[in-house]
Formats: C-alpha cells, structure tokens, sequence
C-alpha cells in the first residue's frame, strides 16, 4: 500500500483534489469543451489543455434543467465535468473501475446529487467515477430533424458525451489508480436505459467490460419519424416557422428551451432518450441485445418490488389509471390486454394497477434483456425488497430508486440513522453490506458471489435482497411469461403532472 498524491496528470492538465476520512476526492474535473455557441447541440469535443493546477475540490455545474430538481443552483449548458472518488492508501496493483450514469428521466439529473457520492462504495475497493451529462432539450432530446444547410444539429449528443467520458476514463483512470481495462459501467432509471444503450452503441465498444442494469426503463428509445414529429412540435412552442426552426434552437436561452420542454411534456409529449438514427445507434437496444448484437459483455440486472409507488408520490408522471393502461396495451396487438390484465388479480384495483404499472415500464425490460443476454454472455438478475420502516411510512417500500440507499450505502452515511431507523440500522448496514459487496466483486472479476447463480432456464433464479436476502427460483414466472412480446415501441406520453 502506499499513499497517493492529491495532484494527478491527465491528458489535459494537472488536477488537484482534496482527501476527507481516507478517500481522494476529485470534483468538476471538465471533459469536454463548453457545448455553447456553435457546438451547441453538437458531439462534444474533448477539453483543451490547461496551464498550471487545475484545482478540483467543487463539483462541477449541474445540466441545465428545472431549477426546482437541480441540488445545487449553478445551472449551466457547460455542465460536462466528472467526479473521481478513489481511496488514499492505494494497493501495488490497478483497482477495478465503476463508472456511474445517473437517471431523470432524461431531463433531469446530475453527478453532483448527494446520493451519487460514491466515497462509501469506493472505500470497497474500487475507483469510482461520475460523469454529467446533457440532459433534455439540451442534449437528450433529438432534435437533428430541424437541421438546415447553416445550422447542423447532431443525435444523441447526450449519449455521445457519456461517450467522450469513458474515453477519458481509458486514457487517465490509470493515473488516479484505477484499470482502463476492467471498467463497470451502472445506472439507475433513465441511466440504466443509458448502460443497455451504451451496450448496442458501436462508438462505446470496448470502453467498458461489465454492466449493472438497475431498473431500466422501458420504451425510451424512439424511431426518427417519432422523435421528427415531437422536434417540429417543440420548434413550434419556440415560436419558429418551418423555415428556421434550427436557427431558432440555436440562439434561444437555456430558459426559453426549459419553457417550451415545460409545455411540450404538458400536452403530452415525452421525447427524451435514445434515438435510433440508424447511424450513431443504429437500431433499438433491447433489438439489438436480443439479436446478439450487443456487446457480450457480463451484466447485473434487476428491479424494485413495487416499482411504480415512486410515481404515486411527488413524480406523477406514470399511466396509472385504468383508461390510460388499457389503451396502452391496446397498442401492443391481438390478445395482449386480455392476457397481461389477467395476470393481476384484483385488476382494476390501485395495488394491481401499481403492480401492472411497475412491470409494464420497468420490469417486463429486465426480463426481456436477461432472457437474451443470457445467451451470450454471464447474466446475474435480483430483485430488491428491502424497505426499513422509514422508507414503508413514506409509502416507498420497494418502490422505485430505494435500491440506491444501498448500492451507494446511504444507509451508512451521515443521515444513516434517519433514512434506516434506529430500531433498524443494523439490518440496513448489513443490506448495504451484501450488496456493495457483491456489486464491487462483480466489478473486480465479473462473478458478484458464490452463491449467486447465473440466469438460465429452467429454474431461471433471481437473487432477491431484503433482511434475509436469498434465491428464488421462476420469481414472478406468473407475470413474467406474460409480457413475452410486448414492446413500448415509442415514448408513452404521461399525464400531465399534478
């Protein structure tokens, strides 16, 4: 072991961070050039060099978006910046890298949210990084369509920075102690659909070499006449004509975008995520894993319990009525409505539409891409039921997103006591315990436990974490074997919020 430097050489320059209870800590390390201007809405460019220390103890500024969700007030279009979390006393050889993506939905979201700190999953033995990225109208949306021979806007530019980001970790994680050749990538919500995504996107092949799927969302990825209709429509609520619809993207203010997003997903629109342009990601990426066409790569993937009781809260953005989730599996042809409704006794009572809800945009995905991947390549499904009774009373219990209070051990952090319960703490320590354990051995070499089996038929076995974590074997074969088939083949647009 031996002690490492707070100033490190990258490719750009020389950082400096800062150590707090044993960990090195680097924030706002930038790594790409301000997408402002003309490269507004372009692929990012990496950081030109730098003179003297670059001194990164504050985390960058968080993607433009709602101010009311950002955790912190800078808001900025120059947002691209990471964080390295890595510990003091470093061993004689390369520790394993985890490279988290964080959700929102697209449209929200930063690497600076509190629970995203990552020391306490680092101090496991591993290098963790975080990056920003462009999220909504700035980034997550496509809006290529409005192109015009002055005014050249790119796809998936959202999806290319986290791109450019991983490339970076290639060239100088090994500085920080980390190895470019054994790098994780996971995410939760909207940045686990950004790892499936990842998976199929030709640019990002061979940057990293597992993957944690943590509830991914489902019917993101959208085809371009889709993403084409919604972009005009945005452009229109801009107050352009047909004739410069680029230009005005262009050269509106990050608020004027915000207000004609806030009205867009008002109406009903909802155009956030990969876009299938045939080019920079060729086809949808739960076609493509099916189709082998991802790369092979070993992968966690799981979901909540009761996914969907998130959005009964304070996020009502989710078809939870009767009439909204009839017509949506109206859509997936002959025979699915009766099929899938029959499946949740009960139905249309609130818990079986909270239950239909949670697998029909979360788990029917996980199920579909463990059941494919897992022929090409090691896949690890779980299911995460802990709730302590802090969680249950704010009527969260295995709801989704309470998986991180363990994957990042919030449970153990300063607010510990408080978000575990005192009567509980001790159980919620040992859930962080198994599951940090397992996510960090799965990064060092691929297989999280012993004790944790493979996915395969015909037992098909899910390793479910909660007081008494175990193996269940066909969890859920009642509702799994139903949604065999069904896509959201474009965005489903949600209730307007409330």
């Amino acid at each position: 072991m031996a002690a490492a430097p707070k100033r490190v050489q990258v490719n750009s320059g020389i950082v400096e961070g800062f150590v707090r209870r044993g960990m090195r800590r680097f924030r706002g390390i930038p790594y790409a050039e301000p997408p402002v201007g003309p490269l507004r809405l372009k692929a990012p460019r990496p950081v030109q060099p730098w003179e003297g220390v670059r001194r990164c103890t504050r985390f960058g500024a968080v993607p433009y978006q709602p101010k009311v969700f950002t955790p912190q007030k800078r808001r900025s279009e120059n947002c691209r910046t990471l964080n390295v979390v890595t510990p003091e006393e470093l061993p004689d050889g390369p520790l394993p890298v985890m490279f988290y993506i964080y959700g929102g939905g697209y449209f929200l979201g930063a690497s600076a949210s509190p629970p995203y700190e990552g020391s306490i999953l680092a101090r496991r033995g591993c290098v963790y990084v975080s990056a920003n990225y462009r999220v909504g109208a700035l980034g997550a949306f496509d809006l290529s369509s409005l192109s015009d021979a002055e005014h050249v806007i790119e796809s998936n530019v959202y999806l290319r920075d986290l791109v450019l980001a991983l490339q970076w970790v290639r060239d100088n994680v090994r500085a920080f102690g980390g190895d470019p050749d054994n790098v994780t990538i996971f995410g939760e919500s909207a940045g686990a659909s950004a790892v499936e995504t990842l998976m199929t996107t030709p640019a990002a092949a061979g940057l990293f070499h597992r993957a944690i799927i943590q509830s991914t969302a489902s019917g993101l990825a959208a085809g371009a006449d889709t993403i084409a209709h919604e972009a005009r429509r945005f452009a229109e609520l801009l107050g352009a004509g047909p004739d410069n619809a680029a230009e005005t993207v262009m050269n509106a203010s990050p608020r004027q975008l915000l207000r004609a997003q806030r009205k867009l997903i008002a109406e009903g629109g909802f155009p956030f995520g990969p876009s299938v342009d045939g080019d920079y990601l060729p086809s949808a990426p739960v076609d493509a894993i099916e189709r082998g066409d991802a790369q092979r790569v070993p992968l966690i993937i799981g979901s909540n319990a009761d996914e969907a009781r998130l959005f009964t809260k304070a996020i009502k953005v989710m078809p939870l009525s009767e009439a909204e989730q009839l017509e949506i599996l109206a859509r997936g042809g002959p025979g699915y409505l009766e099929r899938i409704v029959g499946a949740y006794p009960g139905y249309p009572s609130k818990e079986a539409r909270l239950r239909l809800a949670g697998d029909m945009f979360f788990t029917s995905s996980v199920w579909r891409i463990a059941r494919a991947h897992q022929q090409f390549a090691p896949v690890y499904v779980y299911q995460f039921d802990y709730a302590p009774w802090p969680v249950r009373a704010a009527g969260l219990n295995g709801s989704h997103a309470t998986e991180l209070l363990a994957v990042f051990g919030n449970y153990r952090g300063p607010a510990g006591p408080l978000l575990a319960g005192s009567f509980t703490h001790r159980d919620a320590s040992r859930v962080v315990d198994d599951v940090q354990e397992r996510w960090v051995a799965f990064a060092r070499n691929g297989v999280p436990s012993e004790d944790w089996p493979t996915y395969r038929g015909p037992d098909w076995p899910v390793m479910v974490f909660d007081r008494v974590t175990c193996v269940e074997k066909n969890l859920g074969v009642d509702r799994r074997d139903v949604w065999a088939g069904f896509t959201l083949s474009a965005p489903q647009r949600p209730p307007k919020a409330s």
